[in-house]
């Protein structure tokens, strides 16, 4: 019997181990405006050359150190081993800097963006903080990753426009520097906004409209990813999929709440679905998706597609416009 070529390729969801990484932190930089100085973490394979770049921007949440650069560790450790550099930014809203609530609520929505920019203006400053990598770094391939808020401020690097509750003003922050655009469990559209949510987090999901993100990008959406803390409606975090225009994909995950198996921290208690096969999932889909993003040659997006149709186990599925 004659194999297709599909079934003969070699699996996207299969690796075969990861570089020793190393992480240093923290790298400390001064921003004009900024309340605090803006510190980051960055983590990269120990060997290589021509390494791209992924910018984390983590979430909000009630811990004290996981949304900020001491978070994320299963999410950015796996992409090292894999050939990235990672550069993780405090941002803000991080309870563990415990800043005054100006304007901007408890999210501080508008100076998280701004945090990804000045990283891509100063990053070859930055790259030169850590010593030995900055000349090991491709700084024409530039990804950036955002979690919960983290997504919502992806989104306004992919053109989502916000209008401040405050001003009135239309906000977004198109950033045309970043190759490719990840959003992983990004809050969906006012609509679907309930009450305690409207009360809770207002200020910048009640005036998100994703018809104006008009950049790539990849929403990933877990199929049990439901707070009502937030909205009511399934699969209401795949709202910035099918509420903005082409070009976009979505990963649905399957039984995916929140924290998608546990990437936001190691045994972490705010993960409600703990399972290392799935945060291994979403880390090998994300870097095909990236690759492809990268180099327009490169077929691993749509080889994990077909295999995740072609599979009778598949842990998600795609759709692409």
């Amino acid at each position: 019997m004659t194999q297709s070529n599909t079934s003969s390729k070699k699996s996207i969801l299969k690796v075969e181990g990861g570089s020793p990484i190393f992480s240093y932190y923290p790298v400390t930089i001064p921003v004009a405006g900024r309340p605090v100085d803006l510190a980051m973490k960055v983590s990269a394979p120990v060997s290589g050359h021509s390494l791209p770049v992924i910018i984390l921007s983590h979430g909000h949440g009630r811990s004290n150190f996981l949304s900020s650069l001491n978070g994320y560790a299963p999410l950015s450790n796996f992409l090292a081993s894999q050939g990235f550099v990672v550069i993780q930014p405090t941002h803000l809203n991080s309870k563990a800097l415990a800043l005054p609530i100006g304007a901007e609520g408890v999210t501080f929505w508008k100076s998280r963006p701004k945090d990804i920019q000045f990283i891509l203006d100063n990053l070859e400053s930055i790259l030169a903080n850590v010593p030995g990598l900055g000349e090991r770094v491709n700084t024409t391939n530039i990804a950036v990753i955002g979690h919960s808020l983290g997504g919502h401020t992806v989104a306004m690097l992919a053109g989502m426009e916000v209008t401040d509750p405050v001003t009135g003003e239309k906000v977004n922050f198109p950033e045309p520097r970043l190759k490719a655009r990840v959003m992983i469990g990004v809050p969906g559209s006012p609509e679907g906004l309930n009450e305690t949510g409207n009360k809770l987090y207002g200020n910048p999901l009640a005036g998100t409209d994703y018809s104006t993100m008009t950049l790539s990008a990849l929403v990933i959406n877990g199929d049990k990813d439901k707070n009502p803390n937030f909205s009511d409606l399934e699969n209401w975090r795949a709202d910035a999929y099918y509420h903005s225009p082409a070009p976009k994909s979505l990963l649905t995950i399957f039984d995916a709440e929140h924290i998608f198996g546990g990437i936001s921290g190691y045994d972490a208690s705010e993960t409600t679905d703990e399972n290392p096969d799935r945060v291994s999932f979403l880390c090998l889909s994300i870097i095909a998706y990236l690759r492809s993003e990268f180099d327009q040659n490169d077929t691993s997006w749509e080889d994990l597609e077909q295999e995740l149709k072609n599979s009778s186990d598949a842990k998600g599925s795609i759709e692409n416009k």
